[in-house]
């Protein structure tokens, strides 16, 4: 810092506002539709700790429960963590660029960037383990430019323990960390595989993901079965083209040049040679995500390190004085595409207005799943409907006689409906909701006996397979939720033909 440079305006602290301006924006905003579906089932999980679960690893429902033990449920609380992640990854961006060589400039284009993207702000306004994993993996790119900076070996220990726990956090950090490797191996840096220190990180990243392992093992690799089931049925398996693109809109239309930048900086350029193992480990990145026919998201938490390293390209670029007044230009680009994708990542309009300004302003996000479209993009569609469609559900529940309600079941078909009826049901007097979604299905249907079923989603025809006497109750209807959860039927199933713990077994649904 500049000895006559307040300290309220040195370098870190212009990183600390900028990330701050993140955190004020998600509280004045968190609040403004409702719950995420995978918010409650979260919620659910968090009531049945355990080492794994069939579609996540446990890191993020252990911090899930430890936030609901102190601040409670609301969703403020839930979402207190994804802000201050995502805050942090706008901060260490900066700090990155600073390590890649950036002086004041870069740092700051560097955050600003990564404040803008889409992906970003997207993923901290609801809880889920995808908010978690920008952090996890520019924090090891810092560690890595660290260790070339410095030379010090011992830093790969650092490394292992940051990529262990993002591999317990999500399973794909490994596509991060196979990029990295692939870059030590094909760069200057190969010289570090003869380290002890590498492998020590190796092996304290093992350590940290071998109770989930022997979790996986123990139950038959569920996760295995859930990605490939979700390959086959539920992914959209996008051309390159459309894969491509994706990635401009997660990371911002208007920062694309940026990221861009750093990328050709790290793997053809003199000054990014030293770190060139990032810009290989990207592309490695790139090329698996693609060969295994992921979602596009996948390759988003990437971006924050490439931009790190755009934020330096732009400031070399410009050094000469002619150049300069590219500088604000560039910024005030990246901001005009922040202020107008905003409102598609962070819930800033009412619905009707979101609807229309999607329209108007012809970016979408990309369409990863094989769902019908709603008037809203998805990950807004999903906090709609699911307190009416529970307060539905308990008005089919209070119809029953008390000797019927103490005999039946509730049903759903996945797990947001199920998260939702067990959150908002216990003040309904509902009783624990069952459903073959994912670990909803290892959870079982406990004690329930199941010779009256409230059934929610399946079809008349996939019911009277099972039951000999179904009557049509009431129709979920849900303005503003997915097409899939409105017009939703509710059936009150009596007469099983076979006892609900045979039936069990082929109500599994991993996807």
């Amino acid at each position: 810092m500049s000895p006559d440079r307040p300290s309220w305006w040195s370098d870190n602290a212009i990183l600390a506002w900028i990330a701050l301006f993140k955190i004020l924006l998600h509280f004045a905003t968190n609040g403004n539709y409702g719950y995420f579906r995978d918010e409650f089932y979260y919620i659910a999980c968090s009531d049945h700790l355990a080492w794994g679960y069939v579609d996540h690893p446990p890191l993020s429902i252990a911090i899930l429960s430890l936030v609901r033990a102190t601040l409670g449920d609301s969703i403020f609380a839930i979402r207190l963590p994804v802000v201050l992640a995502g805050s942090a990854t706008v901060f260490v961006s900066g700090i990155l660029a600073r390590e890649l060589g950036g002086g004041r400039f870069a740092q700051f284009l560097a955050a600003l960037a990564s404040l803008t993207s889409p992906f970003l702000l997207g993923v901290s306004t609801f809880y889920s383990m995808n908010a978690f994993e920008p952090l996890v993996w520019i924090c090891g790119a810092l560690v890595v430019a660290r260790i070339v900076n410095t030379d010090n070996p011992k830093l790969w220990l650092l490394f292992g323990a940051i990529v262990g726990f993002g591999i317990v956090n999500k399973i794909s950090t490994g596509i991060f960390v196979v990029g990295i490797v692939v870059g030590i191996l094909t760069t200057q840096r190969r010289s570090d595989v003869w380290t002890p220190w590498l492998w020590l990180g190796g092996v304290t990243a093992l350590l940290l993901f071998l109770p989930h392992l022997l979790w996986q093992i123990s139950y038959g690799f569920p996760t295995a079965e859930f990605i490939r089931v979700a390959s086959e049925q539920k992914i959209v398996h996008m051309p390159l083209a459309s894969f491509l693109s994706a990635q401009i809109v997660y990371a911002g239309p208007a920062a694309a040049p940026i990221w861009i930048a750093g990328l050709l900086s790290l793997v053809a350029t003199s000054a990014g040679k030293p770190y060139r193992m990032i810009g290989v480990g990207y592309l490695v990145m790139l090329v698996l995500v693609v060969a295994q026919q992921g979602k596009a998201y996948y390759l988003a938490p990437a971006y924050p390190m490439l931009l790190a390293a755009g934020g330096v390209a732009v400031e070399r670029l410009t050094r000469r004085r002619q150049l300069r007044a590219l500088r604000p230009m560039v910024v005030a680009a990246v901001l005009a595409g922040g202020f107008l994708t905003a409102p598609m990542a962070v819930p800033l309009l009412t619905p009707d207005t979101l609807a229309r300004y999607a329209k108007w302003i012809g970016v979408e996000a990309p369409k990863e799943e094989r769902n019908q479209p709603a008037a809203l993009p998805q990950h807004f569609a999903d906090r709609f409907g699911w307190q009416n469609m529970v307060e539905t559900v308990a008005r089919v529940y209070r119809s029953l006689t008390p000797e019927e309600q103490q005999r039946s079941t509730i049903y759903t078909r996945n797990y947001g409906e199920a998260g939702a009826i067990d959150f908002f049901g216990k003040k309904l007097g509902l009783p624990r909701a069952t459903s073959g979604h994912n670990n909803y299905w290892l959870w079982g249907p406990g004690d329930q006996i199941g010779d009256i079923v409230i059934a929610i989603g399946p079809t008349y025809t996939e019911l009277s397979e099972v039951f000999d006497e179904l009557t049509h109750a009431e129709t979920i209807v849900s303005r503003y939720a997915m097409a899939y959860e409105t017009d939703l039927p509710i059936y009150i199933c009596r007469r099983p033909k076979r006892p609900l713990r045979e039936i069990w077994p082929q109500t599994k649904r991993f996807m």
